[in-house]
């Protein structure tokens, strides 16, 4: 009998050693059920989330401005050049979901695991990366931007601390992409939300309890951002328990590479076409740059909720892409462009009607208030494809396609508006209200192009 118990006690054990060489299996959440449900269910606290990042960086220049105007003149520079290190870090944040959602489609938690410690390497050595460009162009930047002699210190100021604590920028984009990509937006949202909250107990303390001025306020965010990377790796760790640990296996590295930088770049290219913008339009007036701006954030506060449904497409689409359901794909792409369509019904008429009130919240000068009114209105008219542009892009990242994007971002943000509004404002001397129909014109086709090559592409991902 004892001998029964022995061969049984040893065959458990054979049995749960052969268990344990098995890839470890996380239950994916999206490849099945309601696309629609899950599609709510995360854009919703992804759209949240984005609303109190956009709060948190209002709180920075409302303290600023208690600082005066030269230190906000130095953090709105800074910032602008800081900016080129986020676009870093939203590229790495797509380039992971786009790695990790098909290991999750397929529940291989040890695939996941690979890549995320690839990624917090990665994350390590963009930030390592971003401290030596800062060391070498951050002055020059700032010239660039038009500091004046007493800015410049401000804006190097508020740069050198955040450049000194860009790990916890990158790490946390890398961990946020991952949430993402495993169907959790919730814990970001969180983050951001607590972040927010932080940013005005610790903007204060630091700014003037410290008496740290500028840097106080560069400060905060690095701890902040410190502790949004460390509670995001916390949550993965223990939603697949496993211990992230940085990698750098060049294999993976240049794979996640071709995710990340041309989503990097598409990033850059909306940054570089704005100051463009900008700069054209300042050939009327700082009154009609003023203007402008208002409207474009506006404008960028109507579309949070599409870019909450273009972090849940992407999720949707790369977990049901690496599972092999192709059709759930197809099907992700076009409820998320009946849902856009949905939103632009109600944004629309709220963007044409009510803009001489939202705009009028931020100025009381007429002609600041007039060009505001005059952008969001026009605009409207691209509302609807902006939406079609979000979701296609997601799609394409979600596919491991992202040279596509990269390349209408080009020609969108950059070559054509620039080419046709140089010809216009500068040649032609026509009026400052068609750069903005020149703007609606080139998203609109733009639109169109992406919807056909996304259509196509799901349709060679069905068929293969």
């Amino acid at each position: 009998m004892f001998r029964a118990i022995g061969e049984c006690v040893v065959l458990k054990n054979r049995l749960y050693q052969a268990d344990s060489l098995k890839p470890q299996q996380t239950n994916p959440v999206l490849t099945s059920g309601s696309i629609v449900g899950h599609m709510i269910r995360l854009s919703i606290p992804a759209s949240i989330g984005m609303i109190f990042n956009t709060l948190y960086n209002l709180t920075d220049i409302w303290f600023a401005g208690y600082l005066g105007s030269d230190a906000l003149a130095g953090l709105s520079i800074a910032s602008s050049v800081f900016f080129l290190l986020l676009c870093i870090g939203i590229g790495l944040q797509a380039g992971t979901s786009a790695m990790i959602a098909p290991g999750a489609g397929r529940g291989e938690t040890h695939e996941i695991k690979g890549w995320l410690n690839n990624v917090s390497g990665m994350a390590i050595g963009f930030s390592i990366i971003s401290i030596l460009l800062g060391i070498v162009a951050a002055r020059p930047l700032v010239v660039l931007l038009g500091a004046e002699a007493h800015i410049a210190p401000l804006a190097l100021e508020y740069l050198w601390v955040t450049l000194a604590g860009s790990i916890g920028f990158t790490l946390s984009f890398g961990a946020a992409g991952a949430l993402i990509a495993l169907g959790d937006t919730k814990s970001n949202r969180n983050a951001l939300a607590i972040g927010f909250v932080a940013n005005f107990a610790l903007n204060p303390l630091f700014t003037f309890g410290f008496g740290l001025g500028v840097s106080g306020i560069a400060l905060a965010t690095v701890v902040i951002k410190l502790g949004t990377a460390a509670y995001l790796l916390r949550v993965l760790a223990k939603r697949l328990n496993i211990n992230i640990k940085p990698a750098f296996d060049w294999s993976r590295w240049q794979v996640l590479l071709k995710q990340v930088l041309p989503a990097s770049f598409n990033m850059l290219t909306i940054v570089l076409g704005g100051f463009i913008t900008v700069a054209l339009i300042g050939q009327f007036g700082s009154n009609h740059v003023a203007g402008y701006t208002i409207g474009l954030r506006l404008e960028q506060v109507f579309l949070l909720p599409a870019l909450g449904l273009n972090s849940a497409v992407m999720a949707i689409a790369g977990q049901n892409m690496g599972a092999g359901k192709s059709a759930r794909v197809a099907e992700a792409y076009q409820k998320s462009l009946l849902i856009g369509l949905a939103m632009a019904v109600v944004c629309i008429p709220i963007m044409y009607f009510l803009s001489p009130l939202m705009v009028g919240l931020f100025t009381d000068s007429q002609s600041i208030k007039h060009t505001g009114v005059t952008y969001l209105r026009i605009d409207t008219l691209a509302f609807y494809a902006y939406v079609v542009l979000f979701q296609s892009v997601a799609v394409l990242q979600a596919m491991q396609k992202p040279m596509f994007p990269m390349y209408l971002g080009i020609a969108r943000q950059l070559v054509i508006p620039t080419a046709i509004n140089y010809v216009l404002i500068i040649l032609w001397d026509y009026p400052m209200v068609s750069m903005f129909y020149t703007i609606v014109i080139v998203v609109m086709i733009s639109a169109v192009v992406a919807y056909f090559y996304t259509k196509r592409e799901i349709a060679r991902l069905r068929s293969a």
